[in-house]
């Protein structure tokens, strides 16, 4: 008989510092640029990256120091996750607390950090960096990712 895994056995707030971090698949989806309709609350994603995104690995180039770099740069906490609805449904964290299992492609089921990006969940190669655009043109760069 084997244990089920933490993600399957743990509500999101029991998970260790650990855990929580690995839930992340790597998407880099929740470091592109967002823009809300002021009338409407509506939020469209972009395929504008923050600059701290490596683009190739989807993985922030410098996480530690990152809320330092970026201040507006949002933590994701177990505790304040169904505020949430703006991540991709795709998002693990999303997921779980909407009580979803996690798909074969994430790391933590297939085994391979490779999964996302061949299962076409990440942004490799379909974002510029916000180093590259300016903020009065991000409306151009205006995109709908799988899962949004």
């Amino acid at each position: 008989m084997s244990e089920r895994p933490f993600w399957e056995s743990k509500p999101l707030e029991a998970m260790s510092d650990s855990e929580w971090e690995s839930l992340c698949d790597g998407c880099g989806r929740c470091c592109l640029h967002r823009l809300e309709e002021e009338e409407s609350g509506e939020v469209y994603t972009t395929n504008v990256a923050c600059r701290l995104l490596d683009t190739h690995s989807c993985q922030c180039s410098r996480y530690p120091e990152r809320k330092q770099l970026v201040p507006d740069c949002i933590q994701l906490r177990a505790g304040d996750v169904q505020a949430y609805d703006w991540l991709p449904s795709t998002c693990a964290y999303r997921t779980l607390a909407e009580g979803r299992p996690l798909a074969d492609w994430h790391p933590l089921v297939s085994g391979r950090a490779e999964s996302v990006h061949e299962a076409g969940i990440s942004v490799r190669g379909a974002v510029i960096s916000e180093e590259f655009v300016h903020p009065d043109d991000f409306e151009e760069h205006i995109v709908n990712w799988v899962g949004d």
